[in-house]
């Protein structure tokens, strides 16, 4: 009973969507991506599209996103925004990080990838433009996406945190106490594979176009490289995500060493009580701005 009645609303909220979609005016975007798309498949093969296709989406993707961050250090007026004002961001640092980076993407990640197109061939997964999900779909399959991938980080994350592994594994991606955007995915090759886990479990689950793994992959690389980034900045779109974690609760992280081992959401920290350093914190911080105040 409970089960068909969930099925009931989802059906509602979906005929919902797509009533409200169908007043909303074209979007002027869509036929030259359509176009855009349609070339795509007519001059290059499935294999080159799953595999070269997704490595320039994540590569192009990872360091657009990380320019914003790149270019703050560099702003005296985005200084005020820096969590950690105390540590700024340095060339050597930032020249090891981009070193790792390249080896991670092209030595650890590139190999998985190569699998992408054998992964759709098994699943029969579409890459035509007109089986392609409405935006809405899409948009409802990478939050499902995120939530698989939030349960699986946080557990797995937590665990590196283990006082037997630590030292081996995570270490590597907390030699930065101060994070940046570009440091999101520097660590341990290991690490890449574990946490990087929970990024396919989604895809498995929802996959239904090819277009999807690439939203995916933008929508993780923007998460991620936020959280990291460093910088609280006001009027933060991501903010309006529900329960999204921001990068004050992740820079919490990187400072301590303990708690706030999400990803993406605050609510297995909450439910664990492993944010209760995180609030205390906060509680302490607003206490201090009042007494700055008055």
């Amino acid at each position: 009973m409970a089960m068909n009645d969930s099925i009931n609303i989802l059906n509602s909220a979906y005929l919902a969507v797509e009533y409200i979609d169908s007043f909303l005016p074209d979007n002027p975007l869509q036929q030259p991506f359509k176009n855009a798309w349609n070339y795509m498949l007519d001059n290059y093969t499935k294999f080159q599209i799953a595999t070269w296709g997704s490595l320039i989406v994540h590569e192009v993707s990872y360091f657009l996103l990380c320019v914003p961050g790149f270019v703050f250090q560099f702003i005296p007026y985005m200084q005020k925004y820096k969590i950690q004002q105390d540590k700024p961001e340095t060339w050597e640092k930032q020249w090891k990080c981009f070193k790792t980076l390249l080896f991670n993407h092209f030595f650890i990640q590139l190999p998985l990838i190569c699998g992408t197109y054998y992964f759709t061939e098994y699943f029969n997964i579409p890459y035509e433009w007109e089986e392609m999900p409405r935006w809405y779909i899409l948009v409802a399959q990478c939050f499902g996406c995120a939530v698989i991938e939030d349960a699986w980080h946080y557990f797995l994350h937590r665990l590196l945190h283990h006082k037997r592994i630590y030292k081996y594994i995570h270490k590597v991606h907390h030699e930065f106490v101060s994070p940046f955007g570009m440091q999101a995915e520097y660590a341990h090759p290991l690490e890449t594979l574990i946490l990087g886990t929970g990024f396919f479990i989604g895809i498995v689950v929802f996959c239904n176009h090819v277009i999807l793994l690439w939203a995916w992959v933008i929508c993780r690389l923007m998460e991620t490289i936020d959280v990291h980034s460093g910088y609280d900045v006001p009027l933060n779109p991501l903010h309006l995500v529900p329960f999204y974690a921001g990068a004050r609760f992740h820079d919490f992280h990187h400072m301590n060493f303990i708690g706030n081992y999400a990803s993406t959401f605050t609510w297995w920290d909450r439910i664990f009580g492993t944010d209760s350093q995180f609030i205390a914190y906060k509680e302490k911080e607003k206490k201090q701005q009042l007494i700055t105040k008055k």
